[in-house]
C-alpha cells in the first residue's frame, strides 16, 4: 500500500569509455589530482620514471643539439675565413640594434597577455594538486640528465 515504484537510469560504463580517448579519462577536468587516485608511492615511481625517461631524451637530444650547433657555426666560420662567405658586419651591428629596440619595446609594458596567464595559472593549480607526483618527476629529471 505505500510502495514508490522507483525507477532508475542504468549508465553502462563500458560502451561509455569506449567514445572516450584515453588522455581524456586521466587529464579531464573532472578527474580529480593524483593525489585522489593512487597513494604516495605510486606517485613517486610514475613521476620519477617518467622524469628520469625524459632527462636521459633530453640529454641525449641536447648534446645532438650542441654538436649540430656547434658544427655548423664551425663550418661557417671555416667558410668565412676561406673567402666562401663574406659577412657584413656593418649590417649585422644594424640589424642587432633593431633587435634590441623592440626588445625593450616589448618588455617596457611588463605585462603577461591574457591567454598566457590563463595557462600559467593551470599549470600552477596542476602542481599545487600534484605536489608528489611533480616532485618524483623532477627528481627523475635531475638523474635522467645526470645519467
Amino acid at each position: 500500500a505505500g510502495a514508490k515504484d522507483d525507477t532508475f537510469n542504468v549508465l553502462d560504463l563500458a560502451e561509455y569509455t569506449k567514445n572516450r580517448p584515453w588522455w581524456r579519462k586521466i587529464f579531464a577536468p573532472s578527474s580529480g589530482s593524483s593525489a585522489e587516485k593512487y597513494n604516495v608511492a605510486t606517485q613517486l615511481v610514475i613521476g620519477g620514471v617518467t622524469g628520469w625517461c625524459t632527462g636521459f631524451i633530453f640529454q641525449k637530444v641536447g648534446k645532438l643539439a650542441a654538436t649540430a650547433v656547434g658544427g655548423g657555426f664551425f663550418l661557417l666560420q671555416i667558410a668565412n675565413h676561406t673567402g666562401y662567405i663574406k659577412v657584413d658586419w656593418n649590417l649585422v651591428q644594424r640589424d642587432m640594434d633593431k633587435a634590441k629596440q623592440q626588445l625593450k619595446f616589448h618588455s617596457s609594458g611588463n605585462k603577461m597577455p591574457p591567454e598566457v596567464k590563463s595557462r600559467v595559472d593551470e599549470v600552477v593549480i596542476f602542481l599545487k594538486k600534484n605536489v608528489i607526483l611533480t616532485g618524483g618527476f623532477a627528481g627523475g629529471f635531475l638523474l635522467g640528465m645526470a645519467s
